[in-house]
Parts: structure tokens; C-alpha cells; sequence
């Protein structure tokens, strides 16, 4: 399950993860497809939207946790992954942009994910994506496997 604010680019993550050229749309309501769950940014950003983000982690192997590059602000809240009784994973996006600081989105994430591992990754350059797409295939594939 793929969750993050409005805009961090779960969408064309998901797109980049399955091979796809184009832009993404943005995602309306939760979007079950082969082997991810993709969220509304919503769900991430409004507290009464936690209780369906919790609710669907019960359907996945792993939560991926996206935080954007660009933002200056945290949209989990502190120590958010431990509410899943799944393994959490976390991707930052849009590590190429001008505006990017990978330093600040990795400490910031830190805050919400605090022990799994956190993937940069790059869409329009591809950096991180094959490395995202083999350790999520890795969890689901085996739900047990460790990262």
C-alpha cells in the first residue's frame, strides 16, 4: 500500500514501479491494482482519514510511506508507521528536482518511519525505481522477507 500527501508523486511512482510512460492521473479513491494498493493523498494528510489508511494495511504485505523532495513539511505525523501491522518502507521523490533537499526529506520521514529503510528516487531519471520495485516484489512475493 502506497500512502503520502496530495501531490509527493505516489502516482507516478506507481506508474514508474510498473514501467509506464505518461502522466499519471490523480487518484480519486483507493486503486487496487495487480500488486499495490494506491491511496488518495487525502487519506494522509486528514486524521479522519487514518482509520481507512489502518484499516486497508490489512490487506497489504508492506505500507510505502512517500514523502516529496520539495516539501518543507512532514505530512505523517511522529511515528506514524508503527500504527501498521505491516513492515513499512519509505521513498522519497522528485530527488532531481531544482528545489529538492534529500537531507531535510530523509530526516523529516525519519520522524514518521523512524528504523525501516528509505529509497531515493528520481521518476524522470529512474534513479532508485528498480531498486524500490525489487524490494517491494521481495515483501510480497515473500511477507516475511526482511529489508
Amino acid at each position: 500500500m502506497i500512502i503520502g500527501a496530495v501531490g509527493a508523486g505516489k502516482s507516478t511512482l506507481v506508474k514508474a514501479l510498473f514501467e509506464e510512460a505518461g502522466p499519471a492521473a490523480k487518484t480519486q479513491s483507493l486503486i487496487y491494482r495487480d500488486w499495490i494498493i494506491d491511496t488518495p493523498g487525502e487519506y494522509s494528510e486528514n486524521p479522519l482519514y487514518y482509520r481507512s489508511l489502518m484499516a486497508t494495511s490489512h490487506e497489504a504485505s508492506a505500507v510505502l510511506m512517500v514523502h516529496d523532495a520539495t516539501r518543507e513539511r512532514n505530512y505523517f505525523p511522529p511515528g506514524f508507521a508503527g500504527g501498521f501491522p505491516v513492515p513499512a518502507l519509505g521513498a522519497v521523490t522528485k530527488t532531481d528536482h531544482p528545489n529538492a533537499d534529500a537531507d531535510r526529506a530523509v530526516a523529516q520521514l525519519r520522524q514518521s518511519l523512524p528504523e525501516a529503510d528509505i529509497i531515493l528516487t528520481s521518476t524522470k531519471s529512474g534513479d532508485g525505481v528498480a531498486e524500490l520495485r525489487r524490494r517491494l516484489l521481495a515483501i510480497v512475493q515473500s511477507p516475511r522477507a526482511s529489508f
